[in-house]
């Protein structure tokens, strides 16, 4: 643990205050580590989601002895000395080749952790698009319905947005978004598998945005292909503990909605009202009165002379039944 220090002057303090709890979070800080063995594209693979995760991003270039499903107490240390969230570990061994590890702090302990094999591996430097511009924001697209029906590919969904997740914005310019991450997985063959080497592979995708004029005001968009390219295959899952996952989730009350008496929000965002009457007597309701509705004389007599002939066939339906 590193060694709690009073400030002794403001530029100590302010520092201090900028790593205390917010109530609306900084740019999560992500560490890209690398084992004592790793491979060249284990480590191409750690450079390509630097460059997409910078400038909130620390790079270490040295190789590091961390077993993180054995002991966890080195990267408790980094996460609290560069105040980060997120580590990204490369490794490489016989039994697991081309390896990453992706680790996810609370509190800068170890959270939850989720290992994946890499293949089908192409580098950004093998693609002629345009380079990331570094602080831009990513539009995420997930495909696949197994990202939210099953838990542990909902728990890759979850690490994916946490490490691309940026600054808070509320709105979004076109020109703004250059790049788009797609991350895709075939259904599962059987729903209640539990062995994590039948798992269908995460196929990870990263696209730059082309704005071309049309007629309309919205500019059309097309994708190129811009790295990196890889498969991910899940191997090693370690999850949160319950207890830690609510004290994550928990919300500060001032970012809690106000409920009030009789107003909603629907899921698309729209507010909803209900109002409470009293009960009508639709006998007084007054209804628009037309011209066109009235009876004139002429339909009046024809009117009598019906109610007069309906009288005449019901008397002598009352005769007959008499006799």
């Amino acid at each position: 643990m590193l060694r709690q220090v009073k400030p002794k002057n403001a530029r100590a303090k302010r520092a201090l205050e900028k790593r205390e709890p917010k109530t609306v979070e900084d740019v999560k800080i992500a560490l890209f580590l690398r084992g004592t063995a790793t491979s060249q594209i284990s480590v191409d693979a750690l450079s390509d989601l630097y460059a997409l995760k910078k400038p909130a991003a620390v790079n270490f270039q040295k190789k590091n002895a961390i077993l993180p499903f054995e002991d966890t107490t080195s990267l408790d240390f980094l996460s609290e000395k560069n105040d980060a969230a997120f580590a990204v570990l490369a490794t490489h061994n016989k039994k697991r080749p081309h390896n990453l590890t992706w680790v996810r702090f609370f509190d800068h302990k170890v959270m939850d952790m989720m290992e994946m094999g890499i293949s089908n591996f192409k580098s950004i430097k093998e693609f002629s698009a345009p380079l990331i511009v570094p602080g831009t924001k990513p539009l995420i697209i997930f495909q696949g319905s197994v990202f939210d029906n099953h838990p542990v590919y909902r728990h890759a969904k979850s690490l994916f947005l946490d490490f691309f997740r940026g600054e808070t914005i509320k709105k979004i310019d076109s020109a703004g978004l250059t790049y788009v991450v797609v991350i895709s997985a075939a259904d599962l063959e059987d729903p209640e598998a539990e062995n994590v080497a039948s798992f269908p592979k995460i196929n990870f995708r990263v696209y730059n945005t082309k704005l071309l004029k049309t007629e309309q005001k919205l500019p059309r968009v097309e994708l190129v292909e811009m790295g990196p390219r890889m498969d991910l295959s899940i191997r090693r899952i370690e999850a949160a503990q319950d207890d830690v996952l609510q004290e994550a989730l928990k919300k500060p009350k001032s970012q809690e909605v106000k409920t009030k008496k009789n107003i909603d929000v629907n899921p698309i965002g729209d507010k909803v009202g209900r109002i409470h009457i009293d009960k009508q007597d639709l006998n007084k309701l007054q209804t628009r009165k037309m011209k066109g509705l009235k009876r004139g004389p002429q339909a009046l007599e024809e009117g009598d002379e019906e109610e007069e002939e309906m009288e005449g066939s019901e008397d002598e339906e009352e005769e007959e039944d008499e006799e």
